[in-house]
């Protein structure tokens, strides 16, 4: 066992995240395998019942499952960088790509919007579970499955946030980006089930007025963005601040070096080096010094010398 691998052995950071993303992949692809078993099972009794027939037709157009696919790519990445770890293959290109993406996907998707459905979801279940999640699906939806991708889903952030640093975006401009175009795509899909199938997918859209709908839209798009600009203040308040203090000492001491060995320019053209004690007055051998106006021009010394033997008394 070499060094590497003995390091990983004790890395128990790395230990916590393997078994964490293992499990949470693992329960991620049951769900998805569970959730399409409902679909294909659904009795024709059953798809008779109009909300029952929102999930069978529109099932990909919930944003629901489009918050749980980008969790699943999310956990997927992550599993994979866990292992490339454990191999000492996480610094190759490969490495680098799934740590950027995994990186990606988890400030710009899965951040804002399982904070989004999480509390969203809850927030009216408790007003009114008709308006988002009738008691009709009851029959067909366990509550396990209900739970797990309305409630784990926020466990899943909140330990990833525990577990990971991540003080800033990697990429600011492409997670805006991404984060903006999912937000307004989704909002032309839903709308336009609405208008070209005459329903709609969340019954709490349908208690409102058009002005009420324009002003609800905006304090989606308005939370969205909200949750994926303060998961980096929480993350630092968790993790503090980013670790700088490190590269500005290393920046301090090359610079220290630099200056502590100037290099000057003799008139023969040997460089020579001037040392600290020879700067300070504490010189060692004066003839090693730059001759006088040696990084000057000939005709600028020569009006120099000049000024000084007219100014002299001799």
């Amino acid at each position: 066992m070499n060094d590497d691998n003995l390091k990983h052995c004790f890395d128990v950071k790395l230990i916590l995240k393997t078994v964490f993303h293992s499990l949470a992949v693992l329960l991620s692809y049951s769900v998805v395998l569970a959730g399409c078993v409902i679909a294909f099972n659904l009795t024709e009794e059953e798809r008779r019942i109009p909300d029952v027939d929102n999930i069978r037709k529109f099932v990909t157009c919930f944003l629901t499952n489009w918050n749980y696919s980008f969790q699943t790519i999310f956990l997927s990445l992550a599993l994979a960088y866990d292992v490339l770890e454990w191999l000492n293959k996480h610094e190759t290109s490969i490495g680098t790509k799934i740590r950027y993406w995994r990186d990606i996907v988890f400030t710009a998707l899965v951040v804002p919007f399982t904070c989004f459905v999480t509390g969203m979801f809850w927030s009216v279940y408790t007003i009114d579970r008709e308006l988002v999640f009738p008691m009709v699906y009851d029959a067909i939806v366990p509550w396990w499955f209900n739970h797990c991708v309305h409630t784990n889903i926020a466990v899943v952030v909140v330990l990833e946030t525990l577990l990971q640093p991540r003080r800033k975006p990697v990429n600011f401009k492409l997670e805006l980006l991404i984060n903006t175009s999912v937000s307004v795509l989704y909002a032309v899909v839903y709308y336009s089930i609405y208008f070209f199938a005459h329903r709609w997918l969340y019954g709490v859209f349908g208690v409102m007025t058009w002005w009420q709908v324009c002003l609800f839209q905006l304090f989606i798009w308005a939370s969205v963005f909200f949750f994926y600009w303060i998961q980096y203040p929480i993350n630092r308040m968790i993790h503090g601040s980013e670790p700088e203090m490190d590269v500005k000492e290393v920046a301090k001491e090359h610079k220290d070096y630099k200056e502590d060995e100037r290099i000057t320019e003799k008139t023969n053209g040997i460089v020579q080096t001037e040392s600290y004690e020879d700067r300070n007055g504490s010189v060692k051998n004066p003839d090693l010094l730059s001759a006088p106006f040696a990084t000057k021009s000939w005709s600028l010394k020569y009006r120099l010398i000049r000024e000084q033997f007219e100014n002299s008394r001799l």
